[in-house]
């Protein structure tokens, strides 16, 4: 089988990952910081779009890669329309999207505008994304709120939940699609699933902060303090948002989201870290129990992914609660560069089959449609 080059690119809200592969094996991989007061100069993070791109082909230039051989650049999704999971060429449709804005502004926005302009480039490229945050499988039930203006949405680490559970089945020599899994993102902002036989059925919005508190979003808050707080005339909409994503969670707590600070503080007896630390761990485990309940209780595996599944002290917490459920696996980080990258592996080999951005692929999200 001949060998097969693919570029991945990950933009994040500081910085820009990118790698290159050779078929399966990582090359070259970069992680390019973009210093605030850089990003300050753009009021909107679509205007970053050609800084990032210069910023990329820069360091690939510096490594000194050749580009003519790439065959797939995969760029991570952003929030596009509520979409089905798999690869989807770039197309003229999905960059109008990505460009709007349709469902929010995120830096992933910019990953399939910048891998598309690379790809034409390029002579033997095409772009693709792969498991967009906006993959929606959630059951009509799951969709429903407490009230008609109120619609709970899918939007959630789906690159990451995918990958890591379809690892876990290979491990334990089974299908992806044939397994019950709960998986659990912990990251800047935490996802948890319900995996039903390949389908996320049910899982947090974690853009928005819904569900356990993270390091920098406030999580599931109540709701009447919520309101009283919107009109007590003292914050702007901007700064109550920022309350609850951006700003929230041990940001919030500690005037800081690094969450290995928080870990430190926490082991040398600083009780104020050991609570919020618990308290975090405690809604994590408390949302894992309620995915269990999705499941009907037919799990097969709790699977903790996310750079704060390196932290011992928080992981045995959530052990205690929830293990009773079902074993507790452990996959500490993400690896989102290698599962862009394979999706994009898989394609050009023919594994997969590439799917277009259009309305077949789109879900109707409107519980009471028929369709």
């Amino acid at each position: 089988m001949p060998d097969k080059k693919i570029l991945a690119i990950n933009p994040g809200s500081t910085s820009t990952k990118i790698a290159v592969y050779l078929n399966n094996r990582v090359i070259f991989l970069k992680n390019i910081r973009h210093p605030p007061e850089e990003l300050r100069k753009f009021k909107h993070i679509s205007e970053q779009y050609e800084y990032r791109k210069e910023a990329i082909l820069r360091e690939l230039q510096h490594a000194e890669i050749d580009l003519s051989m790439i065959e797939a650049v995969v760029g991570r999704g952003g929030l596009l329309h509520p979409i089905r999971s798999g690869v989807y060429a770039v197309n003229e449709r999905l960059k109008e999207d990505l460009r709007k804005g349709v469902m929010g502004e995120h830096a992933s926005n910019l990953g399939g505008l910048i891998a598309d302009d690379i790809a034409r480039s390029l002579p033997n490229a095409k772009a693709y994304i792969a498991d967009p945050v906006v993959v929606d499988e959630m059951e009509d039930v799951a969709r429903i709120s407490g009230h008609p203006l109120f619609k709970r949405q899918s939007i959630f680490h789906a690159l990451n939940h995918k990958a890591v559970g379809r690892a876990y089945a290979r491990l334990v020599n089974h299908q992806y699609e044939e397994m019950n899994l709960i998986i659990a993102h912990l990251g800047g902002g935490i996802s948890i699933g319900a995996h039903r036989q390949g389908r996320v059925i049910d899982v947090n919005q974690a853009l928005d902060g819904e569900g356990p508190m993270s390091p920098e979003r406030s999580g599931t808050i109540p709701a009447g303090q919520l309101v009283k707080l919107c009109f007590s005339g003292k914050y702007s909409y901007d700064e109550i948002r920022e309350m609850i994503t951006g700003q929230g969670g041990l940001m919030a707590w500690f005037g800081t989201n690094n969450a290995y600070e928080i870990e430190l503080l926490a082991a040398d007896g600083d009780m104020k870290a050991k609570k919020i630390q618990d308290a975090m761990a405690y809604q994590i485990a408390k949302y894992i129990g309620a995915m269990a309940a999705v499941l009907h209780g037919e799990v097969d595996a709790i699977i903790l992914t996310g750079g704060l599944a390196h932290n011992t002290a928080l992981v045995e917490y959530i052990k205690k609660m929830v293990s009773f459920i079902a074993p507790v696996v452990i996959y500490p980080g993400e690896d989102e560069m290698h599962a862009l990258a394979m999706n994009g592996l898989r394609v050009l080999r023919g594994e997969l089959e590439c799917m277009e951005y259009n309305e077949s692929n789109m879900i109707q999200t409107d519980p009471f449609t028929e369709g």
